[in-house]
């Protein structure tokens, strides 16, 4: 999120606005938890706050009201975390750019806004290539004994988890795609080893055949926002080059990019 008011941009990180898993009363306690007495909200002139899930017009109004409730005086802009991610990369140029973090998404932006995008789906029915699409397809394999005996044996002892454990927290608990994003940290530490490259480089592989081969692909430029696009670059670089790609900028997040476009755009 970014505010803008006496001659001065200001930028804050809160964690978990999604309007499609929150209402606006649970928004608004959250955003009243994290803003202490240093934000001064009566002074704050525009807020611009980009997020998962405010795509559509009912839900950028959930995040909208919510906000206004905070900042009373301020002119309130709200987007989906794509443009930001667009915005941030290519600033006022043309490019595919994408997203590969706990979720995955992509778009064919033109320099001033998004013309095309490949529906990601959720991490259930797609987001190929994301932190909970790698998550799950490791833990499935680990409790189906698809993976090597003491790489299954040092996720159970290093994460002090059990099978039981694992199938509660994603049927039982709330944000399972967050539980199995977060696995990627673990996943991380064993990145050279064979199997879990395979893993890894296979759903980056389904992201390109599922996305980026959707878009009318040109000379565009390429681009990747997020931590997942960040940590495993050199994996995503090389199969990218194995489709024709030549990655133009990752950035693990999207806010240096974001205060420059504002910057220079407003």
């Amino acid at each position: 999120m970014l505010l803008k008011g006496e001659n001065r941009n200001e930028t804050f990180l809160f964690p978990g606005i999604n309007p499609f898993y929150q209402t606006e009363e649970e928004i608004v306690a959250l955003l009243k938890e994290h803003i202490n007495e240093e934000v001064p909200t009566r002074k704050v002139e525009r807020l611009f706050f980009y997020g998962a899930g405010c795509s559509f017009p009912e839900k950028k109004a959930i995040v909208r009201n919510a906000l206004g409730k905070i900042f009373t005086e301020a002119e309130i802009v709200v987007e989906n975390d794509l443009l930001a991610a667009s915005r941030a990369l290519f600033q006022n140029e043309r490019g595919i750019a994408c997203i590969l973090g706990t979720g995955a998404n992509s778009c064919l932006y033109d320099g001033k806004q998004i013309v095309q995008n490949v529906s990601p789906l959720g991490f259930i029915l797609g987001d190929e290539g994301s932190g909970a699409n790698i998550g799950k397809r490791f833990v499935a394999d680990c409790l189906k004994g698809l993976m090597p005996q003491p790489l299954q044996e040092a996720f159970f002892t290093k994460m002090q988890t059990t099978a039981q454990a694992v199938m509660d927290n994603v049927y039982k608990k709330p944000f399972p795609n967050r539980y199995l994003a977060s696995l990627c940290r673990f996943i991380y530490g064993y990145r050279e080893t064979p199997y879990v490259q395979e893993l890894v480089k296979d759903c980056f592989s389904d992201f390109f055949e599922r996305n980026i081969l959707q878009y009318p692909v040109g000379n565009e430029k390429l681009g990747f926002v997020g931590s997942i696009a960040h940590y495993f670059e050199k994996e995503l670089t090389e199969v990218a080059e194995s489709y024709g790609f030549s990655i133009s900028i990752i950035l693990k997040q999207p806010m240096e990019g974001l205060n420059q476009y504002h910057t220079n755009n407003l």
